[in-house]
């Protein structure tokens, strides 16, 4: 199957308005070409700086403009984020994301940011930041200290996104997803459910991810957490179903991709998230909270893999068709093997 970057919109609706059955099954048939389907990767988010952002992105509760319950937090301490990485990887997470509620970091800011990814790298974890924009600089100065990856979401589509976000441009965010890749770093990016968008402009958000000259190596899906305060405390749920179709529309068009059950999974029950999971989602935060929104708790999260039959991912964890489809080709194996070989190469193709 080869990487595409040449989607159409049209393509992506098609994909969203296809019979969810016939939806879920080319999904996972992608799904298991290119990684173990009964591996999550599992990571850990933990807010270094919480509260007062300049942004006024309309779902943020961080946003110095709305009046939420978040309060202002300064940047924790060095030791304060060690202790929680450690936890983290004690819990089976095999990446530690940080992330700061900032417009960009500041220069004064770098030399600590630099020392939490050499520290948590030296745990023998992948790391991740989201800080906000980055300059060329700074995407250099934290991929030079080892930062694996960097969270930068569209969060929706570019011909949507004034709607969300005035204080920052599409552009903006595509330019700090250029520095990240230039860096050398992997990039992380998604967008969220629920902001009012129409089913088009998801199809457009998917087109644009997948267009962009590399995949994103995560793509996290968010399902919009509404809190009080934020312009968007009122939107409408969004159907269960619809959001599963993202997550199989996004499979589909970035195969070698992380797809990321991301922020909302509290509002999931279990079904919902087997469901996710049948989709082409591989990728969860364990954990009570995510930055400012609440999660689900390690222990409901290992007792959902357990029922499922779900390990999390070991490192290092390669997303390439060669390597990880070696649970094909144990001897155990070998009907599904057989079975997947035999079913037609267009099932891959939209």
């Amino acid at each position: 199957m080869t990487l595409r970057h040449n989607w159409r919109i049209s393509e992506a609706q098609a994909l969203l308005d296809k019979p969810l059955m016939d939806l879920l099954f080319e999904a996972q048939t992608v799904h298991r070409r290119f990684h173990d389907p009964n591996e999550v990767q599992v990571s850990t988010l933990l807010s270094i700086k919480t509260g007062a952002c300049p942004e006024d992105c309309k779902y943020c509760p961080q946003s110095a403009r709305y009046n939420t319950a978040v309060q202002r937090e300064r940047l924790l301490e060095v030791e304060q984020v060690l202790k929680a990485a450690q936890a983290a990887k004690a819990a089976g997470s095999t990446r530690f994301c940080m992330g700061a509620a900032w417009r960009n970091p500041n220069a004064r800011d770098m030399p600590y940011l630099e020392k939490l990814v050499k520290e948590v790298k030296s745990m023998g974890m992948e790391t991740c930041m989201t800080l906000g924009m980055l300059s060329k600089d700074q995407a250099n100065t934290l991929a030079d200290a080892g930062l694996d990856y960097y969270n930068h979401n569209v969060d929706t589509s570019s011909d949507f996104y004034q709607e969300v976000i005035t204080t920052r441009t599409y552009e903006d965010r595509l330019n700090t997803l250029e520095n990240v890749r230039d860096a050398g770093m992997k990039v992380c990016s998604g967008g969220i459910i629920g902001l009012g968008e129409s089913v088009e402009n998801r199809a457009t958000m998917l087109t644009e991810l997948a267009n962009l000259p590399t995949h994103p190596q995560s793509v996290p899906i968010n399902r919009l957490v509404k809190c009080e305060g934020t312009p968007y405390e009122a939107n409408n749920d969004v159907d269960d179903f619809e959001f599963i179709r993202v997550i199989a529309a996004a499979r589909i068009m970035m195969p070698k991709s992380m797809v990321r059950l991301s922020a909302g999974r509290e509002s999931m029950n279990e079904q919902m998230q087997a469901m996710c999971f049948m989709a082409g989602a591989n990728s969860i935060f364990y954990g009570c909270k995510l930055l400012t929104t609440p999660n689900p708790e390690e222990s409901s999260d290992q007792k959902l893999f357990k029922k499922l039959g779900l390990k999390p991912a070991k490192l290092p964890y390669q997303h390439d068709e060669e390597t990880t489809a070696d649970w094909l080709n144990s001897a155990n194996e070998t009907p599904k093997k057989r079975q997947l070989e035999n079913i037609p190469v267009a099932v891959y193709r939209p």
